[in-house]
């Protein structure tokens, strides 16, 4: 059984025999292709299985030749040349790379000659955009005048690092975007409920969003000196920061750890797992 918190912002077909998650919102802007994966539909084994979208997870290696299998099979189901595929290196840090056509392939067919990057962005179409997930924040951000596109991936370092504002700052430098244009979204990932932090990780919270001038509460403590963290609340905080407006901000309400069927989560198999993926790329016209 699929869960879902509160009024879902999702569509997934489990008939497809690669299934994979597309969002109503960015459905209705023609000239962009997306998708989020699940942990079904791939050739991966053991506790990559199936749809594992990284050489290295946790720590762990999966057969490279099946990790390259499913980047085909999925490429194929969402649309999409998996030729055209650009990987991110993520560190959890707040790089954002600029990526151009002879990108293309980079992290999946070819070496990349990047690292330390956890956000992509792009205006040129044709070019697929890709980052790595296994319960930390996937953030779409689409600007609908300028036709700009960028992935970001916030773990709880990203987030209180700001790394979405980071992201929209650069696409403001480099193809002149407006945040009041910009379509963001918030993908599947764990969930308040099953997040549960220690004081030294909430403090880094308490201390990036002391303000709480939008009246979003990040951090409900608990009676054992722990905290619920919700990185839902706080990277759709660093949105409102960027000047994203509100009505433009969508979350999926998809939790990683309570759908574990489905998704690949690291807390929920002690990272024991594969890795998911959020696609993004302009349409060639």
């Amino acid at each position: 059984m699929f869960k879902l918190k509160n009024n879902s912002n999702i569509k997934i077909d489990f008939n497809k025999e690669v299934p994979y998650l597309e969002f109503p919102i960015l459905k209705d802007i023609p000239f962009i292709n997306h998708g989020f994966s699940t942990k079904l539909g791939g050739v991966s084994e053991g506790i990559f299985s199936s749809m594992n979208l990284a050489f290295i997870s946790a720590g762990k290696e999966d057969v490279k030749e099946s990790v390259i299998k499913n980047y085909e099979l999925i490429s194929k189901s969402i649309g999409i040349d998996p030729h055209s595929i650009v990987v991110s290196k993520q560190l959890h840090n707040t790089n954002i790379k600029k990526v151009r056509l002879d990108d293309m392939g980079k992290g999946l067919y070819r070496e990349t000659d990047y690292d330390n990057i956890d956000g992509l962005i792009t205006n040129i179409p044709g070019i697929s955009l890709v980052t790595i997930y296994a319960d930390c924040v996937p953030i779409y951000l689409i600007d609908i005048k300028t036709k700009a596109i960028g992935l970001v991936h916030s773990g709880w370092k990203g987030t209180v690092k700001y790394i979405s504002l980071v992201a929209i700052n650069k696409m403001k430098q480099e193809y002149g975007t407006k945040p009041k244009d910009i379509i963001a979204v918030i993908g599947p990932s764990i969930c308040r409920d099953c997040y549960e932090i220690s004081e030294d990780v909430a403090k880094e919270f308490k201390e990036s969003f002391i303000d709480n001038k939008y009246n979003i509460k990040t951090l409900i403590k608990k009676q054992n000196d722990k905290y619920q963290c919700d990185l839902w609340l706080a990277n759709k905080y660093v949105l409102l920061e960027a000047g994203v407006s509100p009505n433009n901000i969508h979350v999926s309400n998809a939790c990683t750890s309570c759908n574990s069927n489905v998704f690949h989560s690291h807390r929920k198999t002690n990272g024991q797992r594969g890795s998911l993926a959020a696609f993004l790329s302009i349409k060639e016209t």
